[in-house]
């Protein structure tokens, strides 16, 4: 899971996991809200993670907005949609990764 802040063209985040929740994605959302405070607003596609009790919650505890993409509408979101690419051809598609932890690891050096 990336998070993509759109008006300053930076990674806040990125959470690597077999399989992300809800939850990981609230606790993604409560470690950014401790370092950057929160937005107002949070684009999020249509994924499992994005589209789940625990997240829906945790905005509404912390009066956030959750806007949806359209399903199929990758336009709706060029800026994650861009960075996803370049994240794929100069990190995924170039590094092997050996365990979950190696993953986290080179990731985040990335």
């Amino acid at each position: 899971m990336t998070v993509v802040d759109s008006f300053r063209r930076e990674c806040l985040a990125t959470t690597v996991d077999t399989r992300l929740k809800g939850d990981d994605a609230a606790a993604t959302m409560d470690h950014l809200k401790a370092l950057r405070g929160l937005p107002q607003r949070i684009l999020v596609e249509n994924g499992s993670e994005s589209i789940s009790k625990a997240l829906d919650r945790w905005a509404y505890e912390h009066q956030v907005t959750l806007d949806f993409s359209r399903p199929g509408k990758p336009t709706d979101n060029p800026h994650i949609e861009s960075f996803s690419g370049i994240f794929r051809d100069e990190c995924l598609n170039l590094l092997w990764f050996l365990s979950l932890y190696d993953a986290r690891e080179k990731i985040e050096g990335w």
